[in-house]
């Protein structure tokens, strides 16, 4: 009995040691593949309602493909383009500042810089003009070093994109059998589980989606608002403003109050005071009304929780950490309510779950 006990726990470890090994060699082989996986699943989670209903009509395959060319048609191709200005124009607004402060169109800012120079020990002796041109030139020296680079990124950027909208497909049409067997791996009764799902669902809705609602309609606003008072580079600034929208607190006003006190200071009033006044009026109070519409009757992470994801995210995991770090830390909030509730209600009959909300939410 004592020698088939220890041949089973052998057998046991043996069987542990090989499952994590084969993990670990999983994980080097999706490795590459993990930042636009991640993209393709939330881009299938946000638009999942829409191929629910597609599904009962057409069937699964031909729901998910028509969803995924919906996707990349009215989602990635515009971003592509979007990007594509953004680089362009932000090019081309440093440049032409670059330009206006080396041909001095702008006195003030050679007043200020003096100003600088005389009260800050140590300062450079080089006049504003001068160093606007040194510093373009290293600049333009260090972006022709790094030619063979910026191709190689284009490249697997590329890549990732396809990969992106091909892993779209097979996620939404095994979306079901992938809840179903995530269902099966959480360790819950089946009321805690499926309220834990939901509570992930509204928590994911509230702190994301609508957060990336609201940036969008920010930045289109505070993109046009530019154009309209005749800011150059509107698409740049207002990308600028939409993704500075994502972040508590900080918001699009870190973009358009700076831009009107320019106006102002380079003597055009009317712009200067229109620019201001739509921008306390329109661009930063569609936060105030647009996301309580969205997430009405919904939990949501607090203004903390939201900007720490939000930084945490973008360092581990790039620009993708803009949406999948707020995703983290809403999953683990709603796995740890469902936990905490099953200690302290114990046996509780579904209708009792969810009656408290735990203190990261509000």
């Amino acid at each position: 009995m004592a020698l088939s006990t220890q041949r089973e726990r052998v057998g046991t470890a043996i069987f542990f040691a090989v499952l994590v090994l084969l993990g670990y060699l999983v994980f080097r082989v999706f490795r590459p593949f993990l930042v636009p996986l991640g993209w393709a699943g939330v881009l299938v989670v946000i638009f999942n309602p829409v191929y629910s209903r597609m599904e009962k009509r057409w069937g699964a395959t031909r729901a998910a493909a028509v969803c995924t060319l919906g996707v990349t048609l009215i989602l990635i191709v515009p971003e592509l383009l979007l990007m594509t200005a953004f680089v362009r124009e932000g090019v081309d607004a440093v440049r032409g500042l670059q330009k206006d402060v080396t041909e001095g169109q702008y006195p003030w800012i050679q007043r200020a810089w003096e100003w600088v120079q005389r009260y800050s020990p140590g300062g450079s002796a080089e006049d504003l003009p001068t160093l606007a041109r040194d510093s373009a030139e290293r600049v333009a020296s260090f972006l022709a070093s790094q030619a063979g680079a910026v191709l190689k990124n284009i490249l697997v950027f590329l890549f990732d994109l396809v990969v992106v909208i091909f892993a779209m497909f097979y996620l939404f049409r095994d979306a079901g059998k992938i809840l179903d067997a995530v269902r099966r791996a959480l360790p819950f009764e089946t009321a805690h589980r499926e309220h834990m799902i939901a509570q992930a669902r509204d928590l994911i809705f509230a702190s994301v989606t609508s957060g990336l609602i609201v940036a969008v309609v920010q930045g289109t606003l505070g993109g046009i608002l530019f154009a309209a008072v005749g800011i150059g580079a509107p698409v740049f600034w207002g990308v600028l403003m939409g993704f500075l929208s994502l972040l508590p607190v900080i918001g699009a006003w870190l973009v358009w109050v700076p831009a009107a006190l320019w106006l102002l200071a380079n003597g055009q009033v009317a712009r200067g005071i229109i620019l201001a006044a739509l921008g306390v009026g329109l661009v930063s109070s569609v936060d105030n009304f647009l996301r309580p519409a969205l997430i009405s009757g919904r939990s949501r992470l607090n203004g903390l929780l939201i900007f720490i994801s939000l930084i945490g995210g973008i360092s581990v995991f790039g620009m993708l950490g803009v949406v999948l770090g707020p995703i983290v830390v809403a999953s683990a909030a709603s796995v740890l309510e469902a936990y905490t509730q099953r200690e302290v209600a114990g046996p509780s009959p579904p209708e009792t779950v969810g009656a408290q909300q735990p203190a990261v939410l509000e």
